[in-house]
Parts: structure tokens; sequence; C-alpha cells
């Protein structure tokens, strides 16, 4: 994610599947970005660089770990400031939280029209 992201801004977009060598490929070739190993210890996630640039895109993650839980859909992150606060008053809104805000500083909601995003907390 971004380093200098203000609160409301979306810092972050990525793909969490089952299928990431598949769909790093796939977006390489249909969009052209550049993949980018990202270690994540036993297996690899990866960064998805703008062509000829190096600015990272977006990201294409296994969905293994903190990430096991989350839905197989391009996801923004939104920034908040305090990510508790945000997901209670998600519920109080009538949404619901998917996954726990957790040490990570992301949580997974869904608004009560039943779209998906991440909230992030920068650390």
């Amino acid at each position: 994610m971004a380093d200098e992201i203000e609160i409301g801004s979306i810092g972050w977009v990525d793909m969490t599947s089952d299928e990431a060598p598949r769909l790093r490929d796939f977006y390489q070739h249909v969009v052209g970005w550049e993949p980018q190993g990202v270690s994540m210890g036993d297996y690899e996630d990866y960064n998805m660089l703008e062509p000829g640039s190096g600015t990272a895109a977006a990201g294409i993650c296994h969905a293994r770990g903190v990430n096991a839980a989350f839905p197989p859909q391009w996801l923004v992150y939104i920034t908040v400031a305090d990510i508790k606060k945000s997901a209670a008053i998600c519920r109080e809104q009538g949404g619901s939280v998917l996954v726990e805000p957790g040490d990570s500083g992301i949580c997974v909601i869904k608004d009560p029209s039943g779209a998906v995003a991440a909230l992030y907390q920068p650390g």
C-alpha cells in the first residue's frame, strides 16, 4: 500500500484467489502489468507493476494466511483512522464484518447492498 495515503482514500486494490499464479499471468498478458514477487514466507504473492514505470498498480494474492477468508474478487482497501470503530459503525449502519480487524490493520466489510470492501488503518 502507498506510504502517504489519506483517510477516506482508496489506498490499494488487490485480487485474492486460489489461482494466484494463473491470474498473475493472465493480467500480465491482458493488461501488460509486470509481476514482482512478494515473499510471504513459504510462497509468493505478487505486486503487479505498471509497464515500464515500476509503480505498483495492484496486488494478486493467494487465498492463504491473512487472506484466507477474503472473497475471490478485486478488493479495494479504504483507509480509515480507527479500524475497530469503523467496523462497529459498519454494523450499526446495517453492514456486516466478514473479516474482523486484526493485527494487520485490515478488515473486510459488506455494505447493506452486499458490496464488499476492505478497511485499512495505517500503522
